[in-house]
């Protein structure tokens, strides 16, 4: 059974992001802010974390857009996951994203706050999900196991272009980071070993258009040899089930990559947003 503190963590994980205002179409400003409830409604955390990003992300934040992401909406996503209640002053972490900065995605930490999830864990999950550009920035005003852009990055793109992204292709990519976290916790292994023995496995089946679970079990154990890595047979598994999720949904996020193209190639002046999110979709 899946430890309720690792339904803490991806909570944490896919909870907080930042939104592309309607019409985005690529402007040299672009820079979003999404803030947990708690955080904007003290005054001090929100300081905090304007601090971390003005030092951090060297961005004019008085002309950023932002959002607040609400317990309400945690809670939508804690009802699949955990089946936990959040309160208003439970949900802490902000993030940050330069949409300039899109030569290709980058992530980074407050390691002094966030204490579980790591860059390496955020970006296995953005590729997933077909992110591949933008420089994006996560901390809290207290220590926490780290709330991600996650949800709100596919929330931006359905804003952006008025397309829902399928719910297969957001359910893979959460479970991807949430079982990232839990073999993380059941082993000895780091975080970064894990999200590379991920992204590798993740290549091979992509690249070999594998949809057999005993072949992508088959693969890991291939890969865990080589690189060294010691994790139990059922965390082998589980990571084999959330990459075939994975695969599985490369269909709906290819369809939905082509709709989004459709609308961005019937939109007059959209070059600019065309040529972003060109970058921007994996």
């Amino acid at each position: 059974m899946r430890k309720s503190t690792i339904g803490i963590v991806i909570l944490s994980i896919i909870l907080v992001g930042m939104i592309i205002p309607i019409g985005f179409s690529g402007q040299a400003d672009s820079v979003v802010i999404t803030y947990g409830e708690t955080t904007y409604g003290n005054a001090n955390y929100k300081n905090t974390v304007d601090t971390f990003f003005q030092n951090q992300a060297n961005a004019d934040l008085k002309n950023a857009n932002s959002k607040v992401i609400t317990a309400s909406e945690v809670n939508k996503i804690a009802s699949t996951i955990t089946g936990k209640t959040y309160g208003s002053n439970q949900i802490f972490s902000s993030a940050l994203v330069d949409l300039n900065d899109n030569a290709k995605l980058q992530v980074s930490v407050d390691k002094s706050k966030i204490t579980t999830i790591t860059g390496d864990m955020y970006l296995s999950a953005l590729k997933s999900s077909g992110i591949t550009s933008g420089h994006v920035y996560v901390t809290s005003p207290v220590t926490a196991t780290g709330e991600s852009a996650l949800a709100g990055i596919m929330n931006s793109y359905e804003v952006a272009t008025n397309v829902e992204i399928p719910e297969t292709v957001k359910e893979a990519a959460n479970n991807e980071i949430y079982t990232q976290a839990e073999v993380v916790q059941n082993s000895n292994v780091s975080s970064e070993k894990v999200s590379k023995l991920v992204d590798d496995v993740k290549e091979t089946v992509k690249e070999e258009n594998v949809t057999d679970h005993q072949t992508i079990v088959n693969i890991i154990n291939n890969y865990t040899v080589v690189n060294n890595i010691n994790i139990t047979n059922s965390d082998i598994e589980n990571l084999a089930n959330a990459i075939l999720q994975i695969q599985n949904a490369q269909g709906d996020k290819n369809n939905y990559e082509s709709q989004v193209s459709d609308i961005l190639n019937n939109t007059t002046g959209s070059d600019s947003a065309n040529d972003f999110l060109s970058g921007i979709f994996g």
